[in-house]
């Protein structure tokens, strides 16, 4: 451990500062069950293992999941390694309304299409438990609409040069009625030095 920010990385990771800041105002708190629908090397999970929470987490990629089983084992020795899964988040085999939060950060924006966005969507959604709280972050078209090149099926190449599948308002708010679901927070959008935008999208599980 060095430098002034060591302890605070220690603790909270390289976790997303969106999600950061609904810890902040108390909206995921100890005692409830959080997993994370494409979880990456488990950037996010750190403060959580530390913090005694129910963790689960799936991602399809073996490496990413075999790093969070690490952490699990080194921060939170009594979850077991069967709660970290390698299965995509449109097929998990986790039950319904497996946990109070579902986090999906940066990974929506991945599908193919239409379709397998739809699914990756309902599958996600599927894990949240009635009255829980679904944490999203994913690229959109808000803010930059037109500047991108469209590529078909909802794809896009962006002014970073990366190929995205990009939502618009209309889009998400249109899910949130389909879900039934309902905005914890207005949609926020960041624009990433005019080149891409991320759009944070949280919701309350109504039925």
């Amino acid at each position: 451990m060095s430098g002034p920010g060591a302890p605070l990385a220690d603790m909270f990771g390289g976790i997303d500062v969106y999600l950061f800041d609904q810890i902040l105002r108390g909206r995921i708190r100890p005692g409830l069950s959080l997993l994370e629908a494409g979880c990456g090397g488990g950037r996010n999970l750190v403060y959580f293992l530390r913090e005694g929470y129910s963790v689960s987490a799936i991602d399809p990629d073996p490496e990413c999941i075999a790093s969070v089983r690490e952490l699990g084992r080194r921060l939170a020795p009594s979850i077991p390694a069967s709660n970290f899964r390698v299965e995509p988040v449109e097929a998990s085999t986790f039950p319904a309304e497996a946990a109070d939060v579902v986090v999906s950060s940066a990974v929506l924006h991945f599908a193919r299409d239409e379709a397998h966005f739809r699914a990756m969507l309902d599958g996600t959604w599927r894990l949240v438990r009635r009255g829980g709280l679904f944490f999203c972050r994913l690229a959109s078209s808000i803010g930059m609409e037109g500047r991108f090149a469209a590529l078909g099926n909802g794809r896009f190449r962006l002014l970073d040069g990366s190929d995205r599948f990009l939502v618009d308002e209309a889009g998400l708010m249109g899910h949130t009625a389909r879900l039934g679901g309902a905005l914890v927070d207005p949609l926020k959008t960041t624009v990433v030095q005019d080149r891409r935008c991320m759009t944070t999208w949280v919701l309350k599980k109504n039925f």
